[in-house]
Formats: structure tokens, sequence, C-alpha cells
């Protein structure tokens, strides 16, 4: 499945590179993602809706230790910026500093493995209160679909990342539909990892990204990862 999948972003990725290198990223993100591609059915303000305290996860035990094991797999043992983050940050080896930023505060200080925390709606400002290459990695684990400035916030991402240092995006099957945007809940699992695929393609920061379903055969919630490295000297 995964190979597939992969095969199916590869080619996207590539005329959309073509794309970026002949137009620049931002004509080309106005072809590539149409109007109404980022609404949600519930515009309210976010504040409200994450002002309840959700002391769950929102995938399975299975996937939750596959997006562990896929951060063992990159060595992100250094200093990590988790946005979109809750009460867990599910870290198998916890990395030697994490900064964990999100919408609920007492989610974030309650979050065992987070060494400081910062409240921020990345929808209202998708600016990230970081000097530059403040970070060894970036995750955001099954947030993305949330994002209504996600362009914005990737490139974000890439000015806190040190040279090299990966985004790690990981998401499922689940969501809250009417506080995903539209574009997401209208395709598959192929068509959500396309899609973050081509939020890195769009911001010339990063280097190809790397896409992957990291729990093949299971029968558990899909974990589907897609990262990409800032690239040196950018």
């Amino acid at each position: 499945m995964w190979l597939r999948v992969a095969a199916h972003v590869r080619t996207r990725h590539e005329k959309i590179c073509t794309a970026v290198r002949r137009y620049g990223p931002r004509m080309v993100s106005y072809q590539v993602f149409p109007p109404g591609f980022f609404e949600r059915a519930d515009e309210t303000g976010d504040e409200a809706f994450y002002s309840v305290d959700r002391f769950v996860t929102h995938i399975d035990d299975d996937a939750v230790a596959a997006v562990g094991q896929l951060y063992d797999d990159l060595v992100l043992t250094g200093e990590v910026l988790d946005v979109c983050s809750s009460w867990v940050s599910h870290f198998t080896t916890p990395p030697r500093r994490l900064v964990a930023l999100g919408m609920n505060e007492a989610e974030l200080s309650a979050n065992p493995v987070a060494s400081s925390w910062v409240v921020r709606d990345l929808n209202t400002d998708p600016t990230l209160p970081f000097a530059d290459e403040s970070f060894d990695a970036v995750t955001c684990c099954v947030s993305i679909d949330y994002l209504t400035r996600p362009l914005e916030v990737v490139a974000e991402a890439a000015r806190v990342l040190r040279p090299g240092g990966p985004f790690v995006i990981t998401f499922s099957n689940r969501c809250f539909p009417t506080k995903a945007i539209r574009g997401w809940l209208s395709t598959d699992d192929e068509g959500h990892c396309s899609i973050v695929a081509t939020y890195f393609a769009l911001t010339p920061e990063f280097d190809d990204p790397t896409v992957q379903l990291r729990n093949p055969g299971s029968r558990s919630d899909p974990l589907y990862a897609v990262w990409a490295r800032r690239r040196s000297g950018s």
C-alpha cells in the first residue's frame, strides 16, 4: 500500500517542483489549492473548541507506537518543537529538550516530556515565537488537517529548524470533521499524503519529502508520515 501512495505522491510532487521552479511557490499555490480548500464547516474561533480539556489520544495504541518508532528511527533526540501539541507527544525516547506548542493550557502543562510549553492558535497567528535555527526537529502529530494556513506554518518550521533538521508530520484517518479543512475531507488517505507532500514542495527551504505508511498490515488506525529536511544553506 505505501509503495502505491509513495509513487502517487512522487509523480505529483515532481510536477509541482517543476512548476515552482518556473513560476514561484506563491503563484503555484493558487493553482494547486482551489478556492475554499482551506475553509471549514465550523469557522468560529478555535479558542472555544479547544478550551475543553481532552486528555485522550486521538489514535489507537498501535498507531501511537508507530509514531514513537518513527521518532526513534529519525533519532529525534536533540531540541524538538512539537506544534499542535497536547498532553502527550508520543516519544518513546524523550528528546533532550521538547517545547510543546498548542491550544489548551491544561493539556500542555500536563505533558510529561515537555521542558516548556506555549499556547498559540496557529490559525490566527501562524508565526512561531522562536529565533531562527532554534531546533533540531519539528513534529506535528495528527493535527495538520486542522491548519487553515499550513503553508505559512511549514515556512515557519523551516525558519526555526537548523540545516538538515526534519519537519515530521504524522496523521491517520480520524478527525473532528467540523474543524478539518474542506480539502482534507474531500479526499482519501492517498490524497492526504499528496496534500502534505505538496506543502513541502511549495516551501523551497525543504528537500524532497519522504512519504510512508508506518504500520502496514496492521488492523489498527493507519499511521501515515510525511517528512522533509531543511536544506543546508537555506
